[in-house]
């Protein structure tokens, strides 16, 4: 860890226990048909960027239980203010939630109901850019420069041209019409709606979308007014290259932490990294930002990548130590959702199917492993809060400690379809002197010789959690 930080990294204390669980509304669940939007598509139909499956609110509140069961604490919804997308990332009204989701109403009791069950909720905020239906752009494509909310955009001309756009965009989308945040009125706009949300609806956060388009003061000015609304929103940016610019403590709590992602399919998926480059790229991102390691978000995927499932070729065994190492590491987990069942699927948009609710079609062993791990994260204030220490790493095997206060585990990884006899993990004089550990997976029991772990045969896709027993 990066010593020459701040010892304590000023963010929600609630996001160190937190395992997030993100939602695209359109695609979870239908709780409410008299919603749909026109020509809603069956729900098992191959989701398209245009389609709509008629996911609301309501259908959200209404399997809530099965967010419980899987041991869930935390929801990320993507956006949910009225759009002319079933992404909803082109805001039409922010002010408003999309009524083929629910109501303002709908959206409260949703609300009220995770935290009746002990939850957060975390909305997204799409401040980098709008949709095409947006008020202010929709007085600009009538009056041209000459309107009143023409500086509230980027345009070249006097009048607007949508092939090809003559307005700055978001990555070139016409129907994404990039906000002018330099501007004091546009500014002074999103801090209102902001506060809106998070004074009227008592949410527990915001996903910041695209950050990096946008200058940092308006972060830093995002931030100073979130906290003094309430200390305990957390603030956490998309970044999906270098995050510690963003990670200062003047800016976000945390982030989607992308490279670790992409370090993790490099390593356990692709075999581009052996154990030693995955230990040396992770044990570089802990010591460039320090305590703030324990606030980011790991993911394995989301609405913008391939389904977990789908990279490891619906093969559990492969995602076996992928998840024993989400859920073992630094930082909050994140599951997409759907992932814990096995849901598949390529890249946008075959990413975002709706979810099974056919539960004779969920991988139940996947689904057990998911809540195994989650419990077993819940039960372990090391896994949550603990240190980290790199104990072994060889080839393709890697094994690490977790440990806080008398909680201790290491955690040994072979990700590869290769058996390695007499491997030996070294121990130091730790806070258990133990000569026994129990793998929490199997059960299975395992001896010290001289503060030395010692496998006879550590299997091909080998994964322990071990825990102190004598």
């Amino acid at each position: 860890m990066n010593t020459t930080r701040k010892e304590r990294w000023d963010a929600p204390s609630w996001v160190l226990d937190a395992v997030f669980y993100q939602i695209f509304p359109d695609r979870f669940a239908n709780g409410d048909p008299e919603n749909d939007p026109p020509n809603t598509v069956p729900w098992d139909s191959k989701p398209t960027p245009d389609n709509f499956f008629g996911g609301d609110l309501k259908g959200i509140q209404d399997h809530l239980n099965h967010l419980s069961t899987l041991g869930v604490n935390a929801i990320y919804l993507t956006p949910i203010f009225r759009a002319g997308t079933n992404h909803r990332y082109d805001t039409w009204d922010y002010f408003t939630i999309d009524p083929t989701l629910g109501t303002t109403e709908t959206f409260q009791t949703l609300v009220n109901a995770v935290h009746q069950k002990g939850m957060r909720i975390i909305l997204d905020a799409v401040f980098n850019h709008c949709g095409e239906g947006f008020w202010a752009f929709e007085d600009v494509k009538k009056c041209g420069a000459s309107s009143r909310y023409a500086n509230w955009f980027i345009l070249m001309g006097n009048s607007i041209v949508t092939e090809p756009p003559n307005y700055q965009t978001c990555g070139g989308a016409f129907y994404l019409p990039k906000l002018n945040t330099r501007n004091s009125e546009v500014q002074d706009y999103l801090f209102n709606v902001a506060t809106y949300w998070s004074r009227e609806s008592q949410i527990d956060g915001w996903r910041l979308d695209v950050p990096w388009k946008i200058p940092i003061r308006f972060w830093r000015e995002f931030r100073r007014l979130m906290k003094s609304l309430n200390p305990d929103l957390y603030i956490l940016g998309e970044v999906w290259r270098n995050i510690e610019p963003w990670l200062k403590g003047d800016t976000f709590d945390g982030v989607m932490n992308y490279p670790l992602r992409s370090y993790i399919l490099d390593y356990f998926i692709n075999c581009a990294m052996d154990a030693e480059d995955f230990n040396y790229e992770i044990m570089l991102q802990q010591h460039t930002i320090g305590k703030a390691a324990y606030y980011l978000i790991n993911l394995l995927g989301s609405h913008d990548t391939p389904r977990i499932a789908t990279l490891c070729h619906n093969d559990i065994q492969l995602m076996r130590p992928i998840l024993v190492f989400l859920f073992t590491y630094i930082g909050a987990p994140m599951i997409y959702y759907g992932d814990e069942i096995g849901l598949q699927g390529g890249n946008d948009p075959e990413c975002r199917g709706g979810m099974e609710w056919n539960k004779t079609k969920w991988n139940l062993p996947l689904l057990k492993l998911y809540q195994e791990l989650i419990a077993l994260r819940h039960q372990h204030p090391a896994l949550r809060r603990g240190s980290y220490e790199p104990l072994l790493v060889f080839n393709s095997v890697y094994a690490y400690r977790r440990c806080f206060e008398q909680d201790e585990i290491i955690v040994i990884l072979n990700p590869r379809p290769l058996s390695y006899s007499n491997v030996k993990v070294p121990l130091k004089a730790y806070a258990h002197k133990n000569k026994l550990w129990m793998d929490t997976l199997s059960h299975g029991t395992f001896s010290t010789t001289k503060g030395v772990l010692n496998f006879e045969l550590l299997p091909a896709y080998a994964t322990y959690v071990l825990i102190p027993i004598l």
